[in-house]
C-alpha cells in the first residue's frame, strides 16, 4: 500500500531546491514520489518544467505522476496540422500542448497514466524507468506479456503499444516521460490522431504509427489507481525509499514560486502553434456553387505559425481580381488559424459592394480556405 500525504506536508519533502524560496525542503536523499492534483495538461507540463529548471537532482530522483483530461501533446518539434484533426479537436473542446521534449504526438484522457522520471543528466537512463514500469505490472498482474522494445516502447502481447517515450536532455538535469494506456477512449485517439490536411510539405518530426490496446482490455480488474501505486512502490523500492507519494498542486504558487506563469506560456499561440517548424501547403479544393463545380488552387508558406506567402488561384469572373487579392494581401502576415482568417474575411466582407451573389462567392470561398486550417 503506498501512503499519499497532502500539500500541507510539502514542507517536509525530502528534496533539495536551487530556489531558496520554494516551498520543498530537504532532510535525506534518495528519491521523490509526486503526484498531481491537476488533470490539466498545461499545468502538469509546467511542473515538469518547473522541476527540471529549479530542482537539484544531485542526490535524489524524482518521480512524477499525473493524468489529464482529453488533451493531444505534440512534441518540441512537430506540426500540428501534420499530426491530427485540429478541426476536430475545437469541436470536441480537446485541449492542444506542446511540450518541451521531442517525440511524437500522443492522446490523453483520463484513461491515460502519465509517468515522468527526473535525473541528472549523468542518471539519465530510459531503459532503465521502463523496465521498473513493467516489473511493476508484471508483480500486479504476473500473466501480462509486457516487454520493453529497442524503441522505448512497452508493448503488449508483443504488437500492441501501451507506452510511449519522450525525454528532455538540458546542461545537468533530464527528464524521462511517458505514457501507460489503461482505459482511454481509442475511438475518439484514433479520430484525433488522422490529419485531414492534404499537400502539406513540413520537415518536422513526424509521429510513427503503431497499433494501441488499453490495459483494461487484457484485465478489467485493474484500475488506474492499482497501476500507479504498483509503479510508485516498485519505484520506492528500488531507490530504497519509503512507499509514500506526496500530492502536489499545480498551481500553488507556495510551494512552486513562478509556476503560474510556465502553465500561461505553455498556454500561448505563439508556444502552441508558433513554434511550428515552417511549412508549406501546396493543395486544390473543388467548390460547388449552384450548377457549377470550380477548383481552387492555393499555395502557402507558413513560418512561426503565420501565413508568409499566399496565393489563390480562380477564375477570375467568378471573384473580382481585386477582391481576391486583398484577400491575399490581408492573409499574408496573419496567423494561420480559423478564427483570424474569419475576423479578416468578415471586415474585407463589410468593404464589399452589396451584391447578394458576390457575398456568397466569398463566403463560399472563405469557408473552403478555413478548412485548411
Amino acid at each position: 500500500m503506498v501512503l499519499r500525504s497532502s500539500l500541507k506536508n510539502c514542507l517536509q519533502l525530502s528534496c533539495v531546491l536551487r530556489t531558496p524560496k520554494a516551498g520543498f525542503r530537504s532532510t535525506t536523499s534518495g528519491g521523490l514520489i509526486i503526484q498531481s492534483i491537476s488533470n490539466d495538461i498545461y499545468q502538469n507540463l509546467a511542473v515538469e518544467d518547473w522541476i527540471h529548471d529549479h530542482m537539484n537532482l544531485e542526490n535524489q530522483q524524482v518521480l512524477f505522476l499525473w493524468r489529464n483530461s482529453p488533451a493531444v501533446v505534440i512534441g518540441r518539434h512537430q506540426n500540428p496540422w501534420q499530426e491530427c484533426n485540429l478541426r476536430l479537436l475545437r469541436q470536441k473542446n480537446i485541449k492542444l500542448a506542446r511540450r518541451r521534449s521531442g517525440g511524437g504526438t500522443v492522446y490523453h484522457d483520463l484513461g491515460n497514466i502519465n509517468l515522468t522520471f527526473f535525473t541528472t543528466r549523468k542518471k539519465y537512463e530510459r531503459m532503465e524507468n521502463l523496465k521498473l514500469i513493467v516489473k511493476a505490472l508484471k508483480a500486479l498482474r504476473p500473466r501480462l506479456d509486457v516487454h520493453v522494445t529497442d524503441r522505448y516502447d512497452i508493448l503488449l502481447d508483443r504488437q500492441y503499444k501501451i507506452s510511449g517515450t519522450a525525454s528532455k536532455l538540458g546542461r545537468t538535469t533530464a527528464y524521462h516521460h511517458c505514457t501507460l494506456l489503461c482505459n482511454a477512449d481509442k475511438f475518439v485517439l484514433s479520430s484525433v490522431l488522422k490529419s485531414p490536411y492534404k499537400g502539406l510539405k513540413s520537415n518536422a518530426t513526424p509521429s510513427v504509427p503503431a497499433s494501441v490496446k488499453n490495459l483494461f482490455e487484457e484485465d478489467p480488474s485493474l484500475t488506474c489507481e492499482m497501476l500507479l501505486d504498483a509503479i510508485a512502490e516498485e519505484y520506492a523500492t528500488q531507490h530504497q525509499m519509503d512507499h509514500h507519494i506526496t500530492l502536489i498542486n499545480p498551481a500553488d504558487e507556495t510551494v512552486l514560486p513562478g509556476i503560474n506563469n510556465k502553465t500561461k506560456e505553455l498556454q500561448t499561440w505563439e508556444w502552441v502553434y508558433g513554434k511550428t517548424p515552417k511549412f508549406s501547403i501546396n493543395t486544390c479544393f473543388s467548390m460547388v456553387y449552384k450548377d457549377s463545380v470550380l477548383d481552387v488552387k492555393v499555395d502557402m508558406d507558413v513560418k512561426h505559425g503565420r501565413i508568409e506567402v499566399c496565393n489563390i488561384d480562380l477564375p477570375e469572373q467568378w471573384l473580382p481580381p481585386a477582391l481576391c487579392s486583398e484577400l491575399v494581401k490581408s492573409l499574408t502576415g496573419s496567423k494561420f488559424c480559423p478564427s483570424e482568417t474569419t475576423t479578416l474575411a468578415t471586415t474585407l466582407l463589410r468593404v464589399c459592394p452589396q451584391d447578394d451573389e458576390l457575398h456568397s462567392r466569398w463566403n463560399l470561398l472563405c469557408e473552403n480556405m478555413l478548412m485548411l486550417m
